[in-house]
């Protein structure tokens, strides 16, 4: 019996959640399609804003779930409570505990689904989106797009002229220091790259060095270093940290704690992702909370105000926090898990006040 009720709940609770995830999505990516018709610029015309927006839409999707999981379990077990079925359920014997584990494994279900999209089906689509909205709109597609990046290994610091989100370097300045941060060469090379066996081949490579009796220079057609440097995490650098997979945004800030940068906008995007993944296994519960009370009887536009007032005001503390954190150097895991923590104690407290 008890497996027939959590289909059933988990039924009536994804079916309206994606219909409410629909209606936020097109609502979203409408604004994300006009916002994009004021940048067409080369070949980046109405086509591909539309194919862009369509490509952005698993990332949005990703970003809107704990909103849409609050609002459709606050409408699906609202017209249960309404039609007496919660209340059958409980006359026969169904504890507030047990119900909610029933709403629970409809919110482990949920948290799945988000975290696949967050994982590997959003952040590789929106970097691609990205990265051909670039392209298009520098009228550049032959691979040799890219911007200048920094990076730091060790004593030695590296400016690349030209990395592309595939990878690709141009030339390259390379700066050493000793222990006492004294300059000790610059050198220069026109081109860049790494071989099989993870070495760097520098091309045209020219080296100045500065020692205590004058200054030697030193020059080569081909010269080999061995940076500790992953040629990943250059292009990662290139992209924003919305658009990085969790994988990718460890693998940033292990490199930028290891070189002694700040990592806090990468580890406060990388809390705030999981936070909001773990929070949607939360939403159902807080709405099984709600319909015990005076929304039991009211309507679904009651039902629906309230869902939009707390997911609005979840997502709003959100970045409010995040984006102050990193202005005011707040712990990351601190500021990410606030509101979520919140929610939960505003979950148990109100579960245990039903009788």
């Amino acid at each position: 019996m008890n497996g027939i009720l959590t289909q059933y709940l988990m039924r009536s609770i994804l079916t309206v959640t994606a219909l409410v995830l629909l209606v936020l999505l097109a609502l979203v990516g409408l604004f994300e399609f006009i916002g994009e018709l004021d940048d067409t610029q080369g070949e980046y015309q109405t086509a591909q804003v539309v194919l862009y927006t369509v490509l952005r839409l698993p990332q949005l999707a990703f970003e809107m779930l704990p909103i849409a999981a609050l609002i459709g379990s606050l409408l699906a077990l609202g017209a249960l409570a309404s039609n007496s079925e919660i209340i059958v359920m409980r006359a026969a014997g169904l504890s507030v505990t047990r119900l909610a584990g029933m709403v629970g494994v409809t919110g482990l279900a949920m948290l799945m689904v988000t975290g696949l999209l967050g994982e590997f089906i959003g952040p590789p689509l929106d970097y691609f989106a990205r990265n051909m909205r670039l392209e298009l709109r520098s009228d550049q597609a032959d691979g040799r797009l890219g911007q200048d990046a920094w990076a730091r290994d060790g004593n030695k610091f590296l400016h690349f002229e030209r990395v592309s989100l595939d990878y690709d370097f141009g030339s390259i300045y390379l700066f050493r220091f000793d222990e006492s941060n004294r300059l000790q060469s610059i050198a220069r090379a026109e081109n860049s790259g790494v071989d099989d066996a993870g070495n760097w081949i520098l091309q045209n490579f020219h080296e100045t060095r500065f020692v205590d009796d004058g200054v030697q220079v030193v020059e080569s057609s081909r010269a080999i270093e061995n940076f500790d440097i992953d040629p990943g995490v250059l292009g990662i650098s290139l992209v924003k940290p919305q658009s990085l997979s969790g994988r990718g945004l460890l693998s940033y800030v292990a490199y930028l704690k290891r070189n002694s940068l700040d990592a806090s906008r990468y580890e406060t995007e990388l809390w705030y992702r999981v936070a909001r993944t773990v929070t949607v296994i939360v939403m159902p519960l807080l709405a099984l909370a709600f319909v015990f009370g005076s929304l039991r009887t009211g309507g679904a536009g009651a039902r629906l105000m309230i869902g939009v007032v707390i997911g609005l005001a979840y997502y709003l503390a959100a970045e409010m926090l995040a984006n102050s954190g990193q202005v005011f150097n707040l712990n990351p895991a601190l500021i990410a898990w606030l509101p979520s923590g919140l929610l939960v104690v505003v979950t148990l407290f109100a579960l245990n006040r039903v009788r």
